[in-house]
């Protein structure tokens, strides 16, 4: 079964956690795909050219300054020092972003009416099953490749978007059948941010909702475990969220409806 993983952008920068990430996913058996964030990084570079970060229910709101800030980490910078890793772990990788052979396309956001006030994104894409382009993800991997893709998309107008890549993770593996598997930081969806032993084994949408409540669930988590519901929903046969160092383990919080 193909398996989609997507990794977040606190490993990616690690640099001694992503070159362990990229030796187990090499080690992963079976037909797959990589997806990745990059915030962390996207954020300090931000802050030392002076651009502010501005983010609302833990996504970001993307100006054009800052549209060139992500292009240039997510799909230059994190996109090929992933790419280079897999290499050298024999990973046969090749990375993307959304316009290259217009594996993912995106629209633009239109302004949400957030807590009473309309929010602009900005230059921020919103994607589904639909906009990506299963034949060509699957060609690729026939061809021995495994895909590596960053959360820059585009609307097919010659416009480059961003996109929230738990969003994109959850869409393509919605749109190839896949199992998906949320590798972060931590490991797993906590009851207790601050305990690491306190991981939530299973949650479904009714305990997804009484957590957030409470406030057990708050910030990019959030984004990240609607995304996974939406996708189960859509096709996805499995959703994991774990540590990216278990990612050959049977570990973490699993998501069903």
């Amino acid at each position: 079964m193909m398996k989609v993983v997507k990794i977040g952008g606190n490993v990616v920068d690690n640099p001694a956690m992503l070159e362990a990430f990229c030796r187990d996913f090499a080690a992963l058996g079976g037909p797959k795909v990589l997806v990745h964030g990059g915030g962390v990084m996207a954020g300090r570079l931000q802050e030392a050219l002076g651009i502010p970060e501005v983010k609302i229910q833990g996504r970001r709101v993307t100006d054009a300054e800052t549209l060139k800030v992500v292009t240039m980490v997510y799909a230059g910078l994190c996109n090929k020092t992933i790419t280079a890793l897999l290499q050298k772990e024999g990973c046969n990788a090749i990375g993307l972003a959304g316009c290259d052979a217009s594996v993912i396309k995106a629209e633009k956001r239109a302004p949400l009416a957030i807590d009473g006030r309309e929010v602009d994104f900005g230059f921020v894409g919103d994607v589904s099953p639909a906009s990506v382009d299963a034949d060509a993800l699957n060609g690729l991997v026939s061809l021995g490749l495994v895909p590596v893709i960053c959360a820059i998309n585009h609307d097919g107008k010659g416009n480059l978007l961003n996109t929230n890549a738990d969003t994109v993770a959850s869409s393509v593996a919605a749109a190839l059948g896949a199992e998906l598997i949320t590798c972060f930081e931590k490991p797993g969806v906590l009851l207790d941010r601050n305990d690491d032993s306190s991981v939530i084994p299973h949650i479904d949408p009714q305990s997804f909702e009484r957590l957030k409540a409470e406030g057990r669930i708050a910030d990019g988590m959030i984004p990240k475990l609607e995304s996974a519901f939406k996708a189960l929903g859509q096709g996805v046969v499995k959703v994991t969220v774990k540590h990216a160092a278990d990612l050959l383990k049977d570990a973490g919080t699993t998501l069903s409806l």
